[in-house]
């Protein structure tokens, strides 16, 4: 077996890789063997098949197979040999010719490989990123205030409907009957939103549901059909208002904290605005940390200036995607991979400066962490340990999830081993401001 390299420059490379018979000849003879010992063949005892018809029947398929082993066992030993800093896999060069499968013959392959560069750069006190303090509001703290009474709050009948409240009505169209059907006034088009605004319990309305909803979902799950049946139908209907009901804020009273915080952990209105500022502050300084994390990610991206095979990346990608995506989806998702490629190689640089390590208790810490992200999404804030612990286990079980988490947690590790050896200049900010930042 020989392998020719020819260095394109710095980041392409190209082998050709010259197979001789006697560097696939034992495979392929032992392969036939394997075949032979367990082929059954009408008219023939098991084992017994002539070897001429097992290489008439099997050849092709065998020599390609033996052939492409050896010549990838022997790029990935000259990788490791020559310590190249390979990036994805090696590629079939366009210069390639066309191979004819004969037993015998000699092969010549050709392959594109990419390079990673060699990532150097110093971390100092001069590195500066900037480090936002989030200024908390009058106007901030009352909408924290209002969203967490909304979200413990219950839907109930109300006199005057607003575009936040829902209208059940009882529909009837001749023998059909829907009871107790309801209509997010929000959903309405505008002349049966005006329309329903004025409407009280035991008004009567004639309706059309195509004219009343633009979409054909809000249609199907008024009259409980499918979306496929609503052409069959008439959708002029009679009804007549049941009543009205609109979510309702809960009272700032000690029943509702405990639900919020837990029994007894917040007791008076006093405690639930401190508390409140005490969240609110919390929630700003992870935004804060986010931001910055992400600030000290692109400045080093920046200071690294890394060069990497653009075109080779492009090939590399449709070859691994191209069941799932198009060269023009590539194209527009390639900006985005590189630069998240190009922090992959800097923070695998300051794993290895700093010594980091990922657990597997830091992944399930993780694990729980996002689940209870999970529930809080849902407004349940104060899950059981044991009930966090279960969902973690869950979303262990998914190898892309740990993965996930695995790189996450190696993220936030770095940004910390950094944060002491840089400068994070502090600054002032308004909310509005700060959302607005790119």
């Amino acid at each position: 077996m020989k392998i020719k390299k020819k260095q394109i420059d710095d980041l392409n490379l190209e082998l050709t890789v010259n197979v001789a018979v006697e560097d696939y000849a034992p495979s392929e003879k032992k392969k036939f063997n394997e075949i032979k010992r367990k082929a059954e063949f009408k008219g023939f005892r098991k084992g017994m098949v002539p070897m001429s018809l097992i290489q008439k029947i099997y050849g092709d398929q065998v020599l390609a197979d033996v052939v492409n082993d050896v010549v990838s066992d022997a790029i990935t030993e000259y990788i490791t040999k020559n310590k190249l800093r390979v990036i994805g896999e090696p590629l079939g060069s366009d210069k390639q010719k066309e191979v004819e499968w004969k037993s015998g013959n000699e092969f010549s392959f050709v392959f594109d490989l990419g390079l990673s560069p060699e990532v150097k750069v110093e971390v100092v006190k001069e590195d500066t990123v900037p480090y936002y303090t989030i200024t908390a509001t009058a106007e901030s703290k009352a909408a924290m205030r209002n969203n967490l009474l909304m979200q413990y709050g219950s839907l109930q009948e109300v006199e005057n409907p607003t575009e936040e409240s829902y209208v059940y009505v009882d529909l009837t169209q001749g023998e059909t009957k829907i009871e107790n059907a309801y209509i997010s006034v929000r959903d309405l088009t505008d002349a049966y939103k005006t329309a329903l605004l004025g409407l009280k319990s035991g008004s009567a309305f004639k309706l059309n549901v195509n004219e009343a909803f633009e979409s054909e979902t809000d249609r199907a799950t008024l009259l409980r059909i499918k979306k496929e049946e609503l052409a069959q139908i008439n959708p002029e209907y009679d009804a007549t208002v049941v009543n009205v009901k609109a979510f309702v804020p809960a009272e700032a009273v000690p029943e509702t904290f405990d639900k919020i915080y837990g029994e007894g952990k917040v007791k008076t209105e006093e405690e639930f605005e401190a508390q409140i500022a005490k969240d609110l502050a919390s929630n700003y300084t992870q935004e804060a940390d986010y931001r910055a994390n992400k600030d000290i990610r692109n400045y080093f991206v920046e200071k690294a200036a890394l060069s990497l095979p653009e075109e080779f990346l492009r090939r590399w990608l449709y070859a691994v995607n191209k069941k799932n995506m198009t060269v023009e989806q590539i194209a527009e998702e390639f900006p985005a991979f590189l630069e998240d490629y190009k922090w992959q190689l800097v923070r695998s640089s300051f794993v290895d400066k700093y010594d980091i390590k990922v657990t597997k208790e830091d992944i399930e810490e993780a694990a729980k962490a996002f689940a209870a992200y999970q529930y809080a999404m849902y407004g349940m804030g104060n899950v059981p340990e044991e009930i966090l612990a279960d969902a973690a286990q869950r979303i262990m079980s998914d190898e892309r999830q740990v993965a996930r988490l695995e790189e996450q947690v190696e993220d936030n590790k770095v940004f910390a081993a950094l944060k002491p050896e840089i400068t994070l200049k502090k600054k002032k900010i308004s909310l509005e401001k700060f959302r607005e930042l790119k």
